[in-house]
């Protein structure tokens, strides 16, 4: 047999899903006849939805080499740090995303992502300890796609995770902010409520302004843009996110006639012919620039308040300056959006 002590980064599972995380190895048909037949909870036999507490011993009555077998992972080789470090402290860090690379792995990349990456760091820091942890791993609340920039927010702990996620859903704690340049003349801000359906096989929205006639409901979706800047047929733009659904954006904007430069999916042909041309842009041009806490859970009420911010990247400012004369923080100012 082997027992295992709960930790408070393994506090408030399931049992079941605290099994499937330790013994990843093991088909659910095996985890389920283990608390059938192999486990008991502080000397008791549990239920799969039984909640786990720090503090509860669980008993395994596995040999130690079967264990080993369902446990064993080999975790890939270190990889190269991309990113940069908008804000951290001992619960959460703020990293800024660089164009081209995805924050979870998919079929054709599985080893460079960003949350490999971040977590690498945090164990050379010594602030994650893999050998320690059963079941946790410090993971990202919220995803830009591959070639969106910009902030991705991690919780460190079991805690600060669930908090995070709970924020993240939830309106009411965190504003993400972004910003695009669109192809036309946007004079005022713009709120665009909508329903959005996904073709997974073709991996591409469809923004609705009522349900789909098709029977498919979709997903409610909710999207503030705010004109920061007008220059040679295009607009500077304030996106606030306040629904985060695949492409939202990209999609929401193009269906008010306002399409993001560079967009190969929801764009303008000729405009991003255009953009190819003089500026060498041939993606969507589209950063995640302000994270701002209204508000937050426990152990994190001390960010109530904060705001966390990321520049453009050198190539974006050098296609915004192109486009738009000025500063880029007079510009903003002038604007009178609150950026605290």
């Amino acid at each position: 047999m082997i027992k295992l002590q709960i930790t408070e980064n393994d506090d408030r599972q399931r049992l079941d899903r605290f099994l499937r995380k330790y013994f990843k190895n093991a088909p659910l048909s095996r985890i389920y006849k283990m608390i059938r037949k192999d486990v008991k909870l502080n000397g008791k036999r549990a239920g799969e939805d039984t909640m786990l507490c720090a503090g509860d011993e669980l008993t395994v009555y596995i040999s130690e080499e079967e264990a080993e077998s369902l446990c064993r992972s080999r975790r890939p080789a270190g990889v190269k740090k991309q990113f940069r470090i908008a804000y951290e402290d001992e619960n959460i860090i703020v990293v800024e995303k660089p164009f081209g690379l995805l924050v979870h792995g998919d079929e054709r990349e599985k080893k460079n992502t960003l949350a490999n990456q971040v977590v690498d760091y945090l164990i050379e820091k010594g602030d994650y300890v893999p050998r320690r942890e059963r079941t946790f791993v410090p993971s990202p609340v919220n995803r830009l796609d591959r070639n969106t920039t910009g902030l991705v927010l991690f919780g460190k702990n079991s805690r600060t995770l669930q908090s995070l996620n709970r924020m993240m859903r939830e309106k009411g704690y965190v504003e993400k902010y972004y910003l695009t340049i669109v192809s036309g003349r946007l004079q005022k801000p713009l709120t665009l409520s909508d329903y959005l359906t996904k073709d997974h096989d073709k991996n591409i929205v469809k923004v609705w302004r009522d349900k789909d006639p098709s029977g498919n409901e979709g997903k409610a979706i909710e999207t503030i843009a705010r004109p920061v800047a007008w220059a040679k047929g295009f607009t500077l733009v304030e996106v606030e996110l306040v629904t985060g659904r695949t492409h939202q954006i990209r999609a929401h904007m193009q269906k008010a006639g306002y399409p993001v430069i560079g967009d190969e999916k929801y764009g303008d042909p000729a405009v991003n012919a255009r953009i190819r041309r003089e500026y060498g842009l041939s993606t969507q041009f589209l950063h995640a620039y302000r994270l701002a806490f209204s508000s937050a859970l426990p152990p994190l009420e001390y960010l109530a308040g904060k705001t966390v911010t990321a520049p453009l990247t050198d190539f974006m400012e050098t296609i915004r300056a192109g486009i738009f004369q000025g500063d880029f923080d007079e510009m903003m100012n002038r604007t009178g959006i609150d950026r605290r």
